[in-house]
């Protein structure tokens, strides 16, 4: 439960446990990532990197974003897919404030932490199985690590804490957080080799996520995604907390994202009133581009 909902057991609502929708398919794993898709989904696109919002200021025929080196974006719309945990934090300013139900939802969902610290090893020593779970005597204890080479050939495990120990082990240094890991790794297999290298991630302090992914508090109404992907004005939002069904998910955020950009483009093309006009000078506009994505997917 904590690492599937990136948080405590006694943090879960268990009301709201089985209203989550999976996709059929069985557990695959993105063996390259996501680069392959976002640089697919990417061009042709204007995007600027190293750009942290600061404040976004709505007008009734337009918005400004306005960045932390001091510059500004003006535009008709504006699409927000920050993370809650970003949302959450007050570093992003709105002007006017936003209406008491949205922030209520920004303040009442509840964003949980999941990292990954990778361990990379010069030989196989494990058994072929997808996860290796550490049982403890406390829910604080329980995690599990990824086996890798299943999916991919190399010899790298994934030790996934989750809650208050994923918080707990982002205090530590990348080197203690390694170490740890390691220990949880002997603990299951005693005559484990010591590990080549080592990746961390600090997903709940890292100011651009400040959390993993969003999971449902106990005694917190479902209505509260909805109320978070709802529209203000001439600002849409998107992303992984603004999903009823796939929250959480990647392809929950994906989802959403489809959603609010075409519902940003209504807004848009309503407001000039050249509906009509456009489809008629873009003909293609309505159709659905098929998008070839190089993936490689290891069913595990």
């Amino acid at each position: 439960m904590e690492g599937w909902f990136a948080t405590d057991a006694d943090a879960i609502s268990l009301q709201c446990w089985d209203q989550e929708v999976l996709l059929p398919g069985g557990h695959g794993l993105m063996v390259r990532g996501y680069r392959p898709v976002i640089n697919t989904l990417a061009k042709g696109l204007d995007i600027r990197l190293g750009h942290r919002v600061v404040e976004i200021v709505r007008h009734w025929n337009r918005v400004e974003v306005t960045v932390s080196n001091g510059k500004t974006f003006v535009a008709d719309a504006a699409v927000i897919t920050v993370p809650l945990g970003v949302l959450k934090s007050n570093t992003i300013k709105f002007e006017p404030r936003l209406p008491e139900w949205k922030e209520e939802a920004i303040r009442e969902l509840s964003v949980g932490v999941e990292n990954k610290i990778v361990l990379h090893f010069s030989e196989v020593f494990w058994p072929n199985v997808e996860f290796l779970g550490v049982v403890s005597s406390t829910t604080y204890g329980c995690s599990y690590f990824l086996n890798l080479h299943k999916a991919t050939g190399h010899a790298v495990l994934v030790y996934m804490p989750a809650g208050r120990l994923a918080c707990d082990i982002e205090k530590m240094s990348d080197e203690a957080a390694a170490q740890f890991a390691f220990s949880q790794l002997k603990k299951i297999l005693p005559n484990a080799a010591e590990p080549l290298n080592y990746l961390v991630s600090h997903w709940g302090s890292d100011e651009n996520t400040l959390g993993s992914y969003t999971f449902d508090g106990v005694g917190k109404p479902r209505d509260l995604y909805e109320k978070l992907r709802i529209p203000v004005d001439n600002l849409f939002f998107a992303g992984e907390a603004t999903s009823v069904q796939y929250t959480g998910t990647v392809h929950g955020a994906f989802s959403t994202g489809e959603m609010a950009a075409e519902e940003c483009r209504m807004r848009v093309l309503e407001k000039f009133r050249e509906l009509d006009m456009l489809e008629m000078c873009h003909p293609m506009a309505e159709q659905t581009a098929t998008v070839s994505v190089p993936l490689l997917i290891s069913r595990l």
